[in-house]
């Protein structure tokens, strides 16, 4: 399986929205990257479209620490 790559500035705009629907969508997308055994990646694109990797999720543990953290600003 194919890692899964999240844009925090996108889920940060979907954060600021209240967008539950797109959230859920990438979160069950993640989950079942992990399940199946590749990481998802968090990066953030920075001006001029360059993308920047900060962190790799590679467990469900981490995963759902992820998610709280998003979902506790909603």
């Amino acid at each position: 399986m194919q890692d899964y790559r999240i844009d925090v500035s996108k889920m940060e705009e979907w954060q600021m929205t209240n967008n539950l629907h797109e959230l859920e969508r990438v979160f069950e997308k993640a989950k079942s990257a992990i399940v199946n055994g590749a990481l998802v990646i968090l990066e953030r694109t920075q001006p001029g479209g360059r993308k920047e990797k900060f962190e790799e999720l590679s467990t469900l543990e981490d995963f759902e620490n992820y998610r709280r953290q998003v979902m506790k600003y909603l």
